[in-house]
């Protein structure tokens, strides 16, 4: 029979063994990998930098159109950054909030914003302004569910 000290040596053994084998042996995850001359990653079917102005459709890790012009939102109503989706599309889409048109809209939040053919001189109230061709291109390709990838 063990005596009190034995058992409550034993149990410390037990509890600090696993954790110590476990974290020695743990190895932190590998960075994903970002696109060539993107700043997004292989996930992504879209990508936009907001500090460049640009955006690009990506298949299989590799740019298939872009670097396209692309304009964000004012300093008031920023496009927000982060993973997103597609949600759906609307290639006439009108505004009602703005009462503007919106031709080829790709929305990708659940706020409305949206890429969008625009200006490329004025800031938008958050959606991605893309020019008459960019916005024909992303609203042909990018489909419901497509990953949308936004960095500042």
């Amino acid at each position: 029979m063990l005596s009190r000290i034995a058992m409550v040596s034993v149990t410390a053994a037990a509890t600090v063994l696993p954790l110590s084998a476990t974290s020695a042996s743990a190895e932190p995850a590998p960075a994903p990998q970002l696109v060539p001359g993107t700043p997004c990653t292989a996930t992504a079917h879209a990508c936009v930098s907001l500090s460049r102005n640009r955006a690009w459709l990506i298949r299989a890790g590799e740019v298939y159109y872009g670097e396209a012009s692309a304009l964000g939102g004012r300093p008031e109503s920023p496009t927000p950054t982060g993973t997103f989706h597609v949600t759906w599309k609307n290639k006439d889409h009108h505004s009602k909030e703005f009462n503007a048109p919106m031709p080829n809209s790709v929305f990708f939040t659940d706020t409305g914003v949206a890429f969008h053919q625009g200006s490329l001189s004025e800031r938008s109230a958050g959606c991605v302004h893309l020019s008459k061709k960019s916005s024909e291109v992303f609203f042909n390709k990018l489909q419901p569910g497509d990953e949308v990838q936004v960095v500042p």
